[in-house]
Parts: C-alpha cells; sequence; structure tokens
C-alpha cells in the first residue's frame, strides 16, 4: 500500500541522518601516504570488477546487443524534449546544493531558469532559458561535500549505477531527499517525473552508443579504462587539482585500443 505524505519522516531528519553518514564515510576513506601515487585509490578493486561485470551484462541486455536499437531511431526534437524535461526536474535539487555551497548567484540563476522553463518552456519540454541567457548548469551532494572540504575516498563501481567514489555515492544518497519537487508533487506526478529521468538515461546511452559499446566491449580492461575516465571528468568537474583534476581526459579522445 503506498504511502501517504504524513507517513514519511520529515525531509530534513533523513538528509541529516545521511549527511552524518556521509561524514562518516568520507573521513574513514582517506587513502594515506603513497596509497595512491598514481591519484587511483581502489582498495576493493576485486568486488568493484565483480560490479562491473555485472554492470555490463546488464547494459547489454537492456541495450539490446549489437546495433543502434530502436532509442536511436526516435525523432530529434521528442529526445531534445525528453532532456529538457529531465533537466527542469532536476533544477530544485541543483538550487538546494548551490545554495548549501554558497553560491548564491547560481543559485538565484538556476531557480530563474526553473521558473522559466517550468512555465513559459511548457513543464520543461522547451529550454527557453538557455536562450535568454540562463544555460544548464548541474551540481548534486557529492559536489556539495566537495566544497565542505571531504576527501573523495576510494573509487567505487556500484550495480546498476555505475562509478562513484566514497564521496559521490554518498551524495547519491542524500540527493535521492534533496529535490524539493518530491515533495509536493503527488504520486502520479513523481511517476511520470520519476519515468523522463529513466527515458532520459535511455535516449543519453542511445546518443553515445558507439562511445560506449567501444569503452565497454571493445577495450581490453574495460573496467581499467572506464574507472580513469570517471576519475578524472568528475575531478575536473569539480575543479579539483589535489587529485589529478587538472590531467582532464576528454573520454571521447580515448584510444581503447589495446588498453
Amino acid at each position: 500500500m503506498p504511502f501517504t505524505r504524513g507517513e514519511y519522516p520529515t525531509p530534513l531528519l533523513r538528509s541529516c541522518a545521511v549527511l552524518v553518514l556521509a561524514l562518516g564515510l568520507s573521513a574513514c576513506a582517506v587513502p594515506g601516504p603513497g596509497e595512491a601515487p598514481d591519484g587511483i585509490y581502489d582498495p576493493n578493486e576485486g568486488a568493484n570488477r565483480q560490479a562491473h561485470a555485472f554492470n555490463k551484462r546488464l547494459d547489454s541486455a537492456l541495450s539490446g546487443g549489437d546495433g543502434p536499437g530502436v532509442l536511436s531511431k526516435v525523432p530529434a526534437p521528442v529526445s531534445a524534449g525528453i532532456d529538457n524535461m529531465s533537466d527542469t526536474i532536476r533544477l530544485p535539487r541543483t538550487v538546494v546544493n548551490q545554495l548549501l555551497q554558497a553560491r548564491l548567484g547560481r543559485a538565484a540563476r538556476n531557480t530563474l531558469r526553473f521558473g522559466v522553463n517550468a512555465t513559459v518552456g511548457v513543464v520543461g519540454l522547451f529550454d527557453v532559458a538557455s536562450h535568454l541567457g540562463m544555460p544548464e548548469d548541474k551540481s548534486d551532494f557529492g559536489e556539495t561535500l566537495y566544497v565542505w572540504g571531504l576527501p573523495e575516498g576510494a573509487y567505487m563501481e556500484l550495480p546498476v549505477l555505475g562509478p562513484a567514489t566514497e564521496r559521490d555515492a554518498v551524495g547519491m544518497a542524500v540527493d535521492v531527499f534533496t529535490n524539493p519537487l518530491y515533495y509536493v508533487l503527488s504520486w502520479p506526478e513523481i511517476t511520470a517525473a520519476l519515468g523522463v529521468r529513466v527515458a532520459d538515461k535511455a535516449l543519453t546511452r542511445a546518443e553515445y552508443g558507439d562511445s560506449v559499446d567501444a569503452l565497454l566491449y571493445g577495450s581490453a580492461d574495460s573496467y581499467a579504462q572506464l574507472r580513469t575516465i570517471y576519475l578524472q571528468n568528475r575531478r575536473f568537474e569539480l575543479g579539483d587539482e589535489t587529485s589529478g583534476g587538472e590531467d582532464y581526459i576528454d573520454p571521447e579522445a580515448l584510444d581503447t585500443e589495446g588498453f
């Protein structure tokens, strides 16, 4: 039986509980001197590789094997509309995180972006805000923890969710509760919003199908390749130069042959 809104714990209590977990995990996961000389701290590589193998099997099953698949035939305007709606749904969470990061200007701009796209943009179907000088700007609780000074911890590969660090994994858990939109929508509306997010992920996988296939199925060690790409890209996004963020690797420029 579905819960009513009143049966949920308060968002503040849940967020605080997960935040305590975040602080504990991040504090315990700092690599010691010399443990990560190449910038990769992966003490649980065996378990991570098992999760990676599972994710590859899942990806193969869902992507339908060889060939572009039916999702690649979705008309570009439809795909763009779903991407715009997904971004609009995510924007309130972005605003919350930017407020926690004390980035008030970005939070105000994204609040305005949400208002424009949710109304003039027809519930986010059209990205009107970008044409008005308010481009897409993402943030998450993993970035918030980085701004607060918490270390990234060990590399992880999570079943279904894919690559992360311990800091980002905790951020993912907190972000489940930090989108104010989900506290004001009805269950049918929440279900529809989640459906849009899933559809956007699937369409993105189809759009970059060739690159993903080359990485997962065309490299000698797809686990190591994915780990390198994720860590370099995430550190670059955060501006983390202490962990090698300045050595950003463009995923599309990588040669996977013989890796």
